[in-house]
């Protein structure tokens, strides 16, 4: 609010003029600050928090046995190996396999899973299974791929690695994926991509289930 404030100094002259009282305005802000907190605690109390965003994951049993793992064939496997400065290693199969290297973007890694689902469609076709809502109730019939995505963080990658390579299971819709710890085998391959893997499958279902 505005207040009125006299200033001091009116009044008579012996001998002069009759001087008139001058005035001056000073401004009150007080109101404006219960205003400013009632504004703050208005939009604290109506605005809308930025939820977390949360992915299903679901993770199998960790008492696996040999015998109650399936066989898969080695054309149908696609392995991820999550390096350092956001580096994604690949390769396909066990035998022969031959180690490339990528990033996380859609013209990476994505276009190496989607390469690989084709090469798999091309040889197996697709399956057809009902898709489930987030309730878990089965839908409609949809087409899916055999492929097999195994994801290996190594030591020097970091936890957002793992979260991206998630999502592109999610964006390309893998089915079939598992999370594995890495093995010395494929660290020794990483830096020396010539020399080969040898990595067996015997070595590859120890992994699987220890």
């Amino acid at each position: 609010m505005a207040e009125i404030a006299q200033d001091g100094g009116g009044g008579h002259k012996k001998g002069g003029k009759v001087r008139s009282k001058k005035m001056s305005t000073r401004i009150d802000f007080t109101p404006m600050v219960d205003l400013g907190f009632l504004l703050i605690t208005f939009f604290m109390l109506t605005t809308t928090l930025n939820k977390p965003q949360i992915m299903a994951l679901v993770m199998p049993d960790k008492d696996i046995k040999k015998e109650d793992v399936e066989p898969v064939k080695e054309s149908k496997v696609l392995t991820l190996l999550l390096g350092a400065n956001d580096k994604v290693y690949w390769y396909e199969g066990i035998t022969d396999a031959k180690l490339d290297s990528t990033d996380y973007s859609a013209e990476g890694v994505r276009q190496v899973i989607l390469n690989k689902m084709d090469k798999v469609k091309a040889q197996f076709q697709t399956e057809t299974y009902k898709k489930k809502n987030k309730e878990g109730v089965e839908e409609e019939h949809t087409d899916g791929s055999y492929v097999n995505v195994i994801i290996k963080p190594t030591k020097e990658a970091r936890y957002k690695n793992l979260v991206d390579a998630l999502d592109e299971m999610a964006i390309t819709k893998v089915r079939y994926y598992v999370i594995l710890d890495v093995s010395p085998l494929e660290e020794v391959f990483i830096k020396n991509p010539a020399a080969g893997l040898k990595f067996s499958v015997d070595e590859q279902l120890n992994a699987a289930t220890k």
